[in-house]
């Protein structure tokens, strides 16, 4: 009985500091994105090409480059150091950076040494991002009992969806309390600072976990390379992974990210309105997504889970976009809504699978491959393939096709056969022309 507790006091302990450190990377996440036009202003002033130039390609790496690098660093230190390591690290590499972007000078002040100082910073960040995810998914699901790893999970993405409500909280109310003017010279800078020292506490919140619950004791293959594991004895695994968050990542970024501009330019909703929706939807998730990991632990396995649900996405993608094309609130908020409810069960679901996908010896690597190139690189483009689906098909509704297209490649256990994959695609381009 003392050793249950000792271990549900531990498994609970690294579920907040999972939490936490999830909180801090959407946090940033969502304060770059509402507040990127105040820092373009401050370190890329127009006029200036080098400026510019450093400024595009410092998103690119930091947003695709850099997390599929930081998945196979961190994936290597947490498979043959431990889980604890990586956490730390990851946390100290989040908070670090995000209180710099806070304090860096700007253009005027130190001319072209901020827009590298901030490209620097997004590097480092993208390096994090790429481990911080799946180092705390691997550890929260491996040190939770059997029966509850599902749970576990899932509290990773609560902490995700707490950190985009919480950034975006932040920046409503830095906006609505300064002037402009005052927003514009350091206003911005302040929910920045705020989240560094946040890292400050999980930083020892991460500290408290007994590091011998971090040790991989079930390692047996120390001098092989878990990267090399992953994508030779496990290739069959990591590539249906990939398939599988590649849809995961659609699912995540079309319903959260993408919709609520696409509302506002083809429903001709009022964006303030549409972010209205956006944000009740995400508020929910912090619900829905944990009573479904706990389903997959009591009532359906977790495959025969998100089967259901991926069928579910194929069908009703479709008559969503109907409904968002109506324009009013309460068409829009159901469409809206049949998405969260949709997009919950992966959430809740698809970190515990995901971990217990793989062998304990490259299982931290092959998870973060699978993640950074399946949900970070193919989800986090799908805002820029719908909106090119659009402008060269001349259809609206082309993101919903997109959309089936990747819940059916998702759901393809053969996903390895490039001929069937080449099927789907072909049909959804006869679609998007028709």
């Amino acid at each position: 009985y003392m050793l249950q507790k000792r271990h549900e006091s531990h498994s609970s302990s690294g579920i907040t500091a999972g939490i936490i450190g999830n909180v801090m990377e959407w946090y940033d996440f969502a304060l770059f994105g509402y507040f990127i036009s105040y820092i373009s202003g401050m370190f890329f002033p127009s006029g200036n090409e080098v400026a510019a130039l450093l400024a595009t390609w410092g998103i690119f790496a930091g947003g695709f480059i850099m997390r599929p690098l930081g998945g196979a660093l961190f994936g290597h230190i947490g498979d043959r150091v431990g889980r604890c390591t990586v956490l730390l690290l990851s946390i100290v590499l989040m908070a670090v950076p995000t209180f710099g972007l806070g304090i860096i000078p700007t253009y005027t002040q130190i001319g072209i040494c901020a827009p590298i100082l901030l490209v620097i910073v997004r590097l480092i960040q993208g390096l994090s991002v790429g481990g911080e995810f799946s180092g705390s998914v691997t550890y929260m699901v491996e040190t939770a009992p059997s029966y509850k790893r599902g749970i576990s999970g899932s509290w990773a993405n609560v902490g995700s969806m707490i950190g985009m409500l919480l950034g975006s909280g932040m920046a409503t109310a830095v906006t609505n309390l300064m002037t402009e003017s005052m927003v514009q010279s350091w206003g911005w800078r302040v929910p920045f600072i705020l989240g560094g020292t946040l890292g400050i506490f999980a930083f020892f919140e991460v500290r408290k976990i007994n590091q011998d619950h971090c040790l991989h004791r079930e390692q047996k293959h120390v001098n092989r390379s878990p990267l090399k594991e992953a994508l030779t004895k496990d290739v069959k695994k990591t590539v249906k992974a990939i398939a599988f968050t590649s849809g995961y990542g659609a699912i995540f970024y079309i319903p959260l990210v993408y919709l609520p501009n696409y509302v506002h330019k083809y429903a001709e909703m009022p964006l303030e309105k549409a972010m209205q929706i956006n944000t009740i939807a995400t508020f929910l998730l912090l619900f829905l997504i944990p009573l479904f990991g706990w389903l997959s632990d009591k009532l359906i396995r977790r495959k025969h889970l998100l089967v259901l649900v991926f069928l579910g996405l194929a069908v009703l993608s479709y008559p969503s976009f109907l409904l968002l094309h109506q324009g009013t609130y309460g068409l829009v908020f159901l469409g809206q809504l049949i998405f969260a409810i949709l997009i919950a069960f992966p959430l809740g679901v698809a970190p515990a699978l995901l971990v217990e996908l793989y062998p304990s010896e490259d299982r931290l690597t092959g998870y973060s491959l699978a993640y950074n190139l399946g949900l970070g690189v193919v989800g986090g483009t799908t805002p820029m393939i719908c909106t090119w689906l659009i402008s060269i098909t001349s259809n609206t509704f082309a993101p919903a096709l997109y959309l089936v297209l990747l819940s059916l490649i998702s759901l393809d256990r053969k996903s390895t056969r490039l001929n069937s994959s080449h099927v789907r695609i072909s049909y959804a381009v006869f679609c998007l022309k028709k």
